[in-house]
């Protein structure tokens, strides 16, 4: 296997994986409807930084590392986005003695 492959091969996986890891976590909270166990802070983070490598991907030229990060932002940000509608409504049924 030439080198090119190989380095193609090895980021195929781990753009498969980094996409493929946030599913586990989405499922998860819309099931359980409780995202008090998921890291604010952390999902902002990972969230700016897919951001980040989003326009890295751009600039560069790699759609590639654009694109992979794309979908990796956007499952980060719906980790996040969960967060904020479900801690929402757990403050609101505390506020309501629920």
């Amino acid at each position: 296997m030439s080198l090119p492959l190989l380095a193609n091969a090895v980021g195929v996986g781990a753009a498969l994986c980094s996409m493929t890891s946030f599913v586990p976590q989405i499922r998860k909270i819309w099931l359980e409807r409780d995202a008090s166990s998921v890291s604010l802070r952390m999902y902002i983070v990972t969230v700016t930084g897919f951001s980040l490598w989003t326009g890295y991907g751009v600039l560069i030229g790699s759609w590639a590392v654009a694109g992979s990060n794309i979908v990796c932002l956007l499952l980060s940000a719906a980790v996040l986005a969960l967060k904020w509608r479900f801690s929402r409504r757990a403050r609101a049924m505390r506020r309501a003695g629920l």
